[in-house]
């Protein structure tokens, strides 16, 4: 008989990640300053401002036919990560490194089955962002599917007593109808259950908006979006764009970001047109917003079609870089002359 795995966040200890460490003599990686904590109890001891951790499954993209394959960004992420450069632009010891979900794969893999699990896992992240944000730190969290968009905002406006307001940079809405949870609909759950206030979206395609979409939108004072295709026809520089979209969004805020609006990122809706990599650290290191929590998902290092691209951890390690520098600044005065 098979054995059972129960769905639990896994925190890990400094000795399980110390081999994905490469030391260097005369260096100082950044896996040899983050903080690392026994259990929840420790976490308002630890004086580390930002928490990482992996949510590594693909449930959500495959209950919304999507191609399997993000559970796979989590750990080669994680190893970049801890392999950066210790320095006074990101020392390290303002990171503590969580864990992960480990999510048990439904022997049953129906569409009525797969959605079902979604929400299982929309119940376990809920509690573990609320727990980080009520500590006064900030979550940054690596996908997994954007359906875990959902369990983010739950989590973050019950640690704040309200509702939330959310940035999202992708190519798609998530917006579909509220037909089951999957990776297309984590903002329309969102949406019904109260959780989240202003919903914009930064980067939209037009060629991935059903008919449907502009007129919900229009309807919806609390939804806007500046489309991918008006940025790209706009005199105005991507930055300034986003400035613009963004200048009067109320706090608490967030921000989430699909890898798939970024061109030839490996992802479950990889695409060769959207934003190069430069343009979102652009966005991200200027950015002056006290984001409550980034949500960085849908990307792969290798897809169920057999699609492989290990760069993809490399581009999600310099992102969460840069929302750590923008965040908190960590750049030592020049040494005196």
């Amino acid at each position: 008989m098979e054995k059972f795995i129960m769905d639990k966040l896994k925190i890990y200890t400094h000795d399980e990640v110390f081999p994905l460490i490469n030391e260097r003599i005369g260096e100082v990686k950044l896996g040899q300053r983050v903080q690392f904590i026994r259990s929840f109890e420790d976490l308002q001891k630890c004086n580390a401002k930002f928490v990482l951790f992996g949510i590594p499954e693909d449930i959500g993209v495959r209950a919304n036919f999507g191609i399997g394959g993000t559970r796979t960004a989590w750990i080669p992420t994680l190893k970049v990560l801890l392999n950066m450069q210790s320095n006074p632009f990101f020392n390290g010891d303002e990171l503590l490194i969580l864990g992960s979900l480990e999510i048990n794969e439904p022997d049953d893999t129906s569409l009525t089955s797969l959605r079902n699990k979604v929400k299982t896992i929309d119940s376990l992240v809920y509690p573990i962002v609320k727990q980080i944000i009520a500590a006064n730190k900030i979550p940054i969290v690596i996908g997994g599917g954007h359906n875990n968009a959902m369990g983010m905002i739950w989590g973050a406006s019950l640690a704040h007593n309200g509702k939330m307001n959310i940035i999202n940079i992708d190519a798609h809405a998530d917006l579909r109808k509220a037909e089951g949870r999957h990776s297309g609909n984590g903002f329309t759950y969102a949406l019904q259950n109260g959780y989240l206030n202003q919903y914009r979206i930064f980067g939209l395609q037009q060629n991935y908006v059903h008919a449907d979409l502009p007129n919900f939108i229009k309807n919806n004072p609390k939804i806007r979006v500046c489309y991918y295709e008006d940025i790209v026809k706009s005199d105005k520089s991507i930055l300034k764009n986003w400035n613009a979209f963004i200048k009067d969004l109320p706090d608490p805020c967030a921000l989430e970001l699909d890898l798939d609006s970024i061109a030839n990122v490996l992802s479950s809706a990889s695409s060769p047109s959207g934003f190069s990599l430069n343009d979102i650290r652009t966005i991200i290191l200027s950015s002056t917003k006290k984001f409550s929590y980034l949500h960085i998902c849908e990307g792969a290092t290798q897809l169920a079609n057999g699609e492989k691209d290990l760069t993809t951890a490399k581009s999600i390690a310099y992102l969460i870089a840069d929302f750590i520098k923008a965040l908190r600044p960590r750049i030592s005065p020049p040494p005196s002359s």
